[in-house]
This record gives C-alpha cells, structure tokens and sequence, in this order.
C-alpha cells in the first residue's frame, strides 16, 4: 500500500508465537549523479521573507506549520543570529549558512534511544543524530516561513567506493530534510554533513514530519517479563 505521502509501505500480520521476529531489506539503486551545479530558483523567492504563490501555499500550508514548542522563543533567537550573522537576505545564502551553522557548532552523536528530541533540546545540548539535526531545521527553516519535510534514506558517499570491503555508506539508516524553493521545487539539505541537492543521498521515504517516516513500527502480544530488544544494521556497497 501507500500511505497518504505516496510512501510504499508493507503490512505483515502472524498469528504464531516466535522468539524472534527478524526483516531484511534489500534493494538494488543504479546511480547516475550529475555534475555539481547552481540552484537557481525565481527572482521572487531569492530573497526572505519569501511568499509563496497562492495556488502553492495552500497545498504547502500543512509543510510550513511549526511541530514543537518554542515557548521562549531559543529557536527563533538562534534563527535570528544566523541572519545577523550572515548580514543577507539571500534565500540560499541562509539556508546554507544553516546547514553549516548546525554541521560546525552541533556535535553528531548517534543515538539508539525511540524518537527524536524537539528543536530545543537539541539546541541546549549542541548535540543529537542525523533524524535530531534534520528536526532542528525544519522547525528553524519553518519559523523563516517556509516549506519544509523531513526524509528517510540513506548516505551514498562515492569517495568510500574504494574503501575496504567496499563500503560506502554509514551502518544506519540517515535523515534530512527537503526544502521548497520556487524554480526548482523541493530540494535536498542535509545538516549533518553540510549536504545540498541529493548527489550523496539516497531518498526512501518523505513525511511531515519525523514519526511518520519511522522505517518500522508495530506492536506484539506476550508476557510482562519477555526480552524486548530491537537492533538494526545497514550495510552500503558498491558493485
């Protein structure tokens, strides 16, 4: 099936008990990158605060609202030092002094805890993973007035091919997030690598937001005291 984001998702129900419950996943991408190149969106969008058409902005409007609190407004202090900073308006010039804002002050730190932290716990701590950087931003890029979504994939990074045992991407799956920018449409941003357009990244799923992306989710019947654990590998190669 496909859920309301045009996801491919798959429903496995068993009525037998197990001790394990294992998936695997396996796919087969054929990679044709193209050649480093300028964004160049219109000449109403260059420049924030940008308005979005009206015909676009209504199908927007759920991508641009805000998910987490900010009753103190640290979000929008930060956001706001950004620009004083970067002294512009250039609608790029933010978003890629964001990304590398976030990729030089933030320390990466994988995490195997269940979600994500909101945009202010990340910015107290200076610290998070992949999917906690990616819902910094969005809400950071949100508060600018625009449209943003977060996205489930993984990292192809073509410098590793030669590395040993051929790997060439990270052992977990890897967020980020998509903006939309009028003349090109939604485009790649990835915080935690300081990444732009999708050469390097490996698109599977684009939500909303960050829990409606989740790879796998579920519920199982059993006793109090069954061992719950949960442990996931991933594994990039090139052929």
């Amino acid at each position: 099936m496909h859920d309301v984001f045009g996801n491919s998702v798959a429903v496995a129900a068993f009525s037998d008990p197990a001790a394990e419950l294992k998936f695997e996943s396996t796919f087969r991408a054929e990679h044709f990158p193209l050649p480093e190149q300028t964004l160049i969106i219109d000449d109403y969008a260059a420049t924030l605060p940008l308005s979005y058409s009206a015909s676009d902005d209504v199908d927007l409007a759920p991508s641009k609202a805000r998910h987490y609190p900010d009753p103190e407004h640290k979000l929008d202090a930060w956001v706001k030092s950004l620009l004083d900073e970067i002294q512009g308006s250039g609608t790029l010039d933010v978003l890629m002094a964001m990304i590398g804002a976030i990729k030089s002050g933030f320390t990466y730190e994988r995490r195997e805890e269940v979600g994500v932290q909101t945009p202010v716990e990340t910015l107290e701590l200076k610290a998070g993973s992949c999917r906690d950087f990616a819902v910094f931003m969005m809400d950071a890029v949100r508060f600018l007035g625009l449209a943003a979504q977060f996205v489930s994939g993984y990292l192809y990074d073509e410098a590793l091919i030669d590395a040993g045992g051929g790997l060439v991407g990270g052992g977990a799956t890897h967020a980020w997030i998509q903006v939309y920018l009028p003349g090109i449409g939604w485009v790649e941003f990835d915080p935690t690598n300081a990444l732009v357009g999708g050469r390097n990244l490996i698109r599977v799923a684009v939500a909303r937001e960050a829990g409606q992306a989740a790879p796998l989710v579920g519920s199982f019947t059993g006793a109090g005291d069954d061992f719950l654990a949960l442990h996931v590998t991933v594994e990039v190669t090139a052929e």
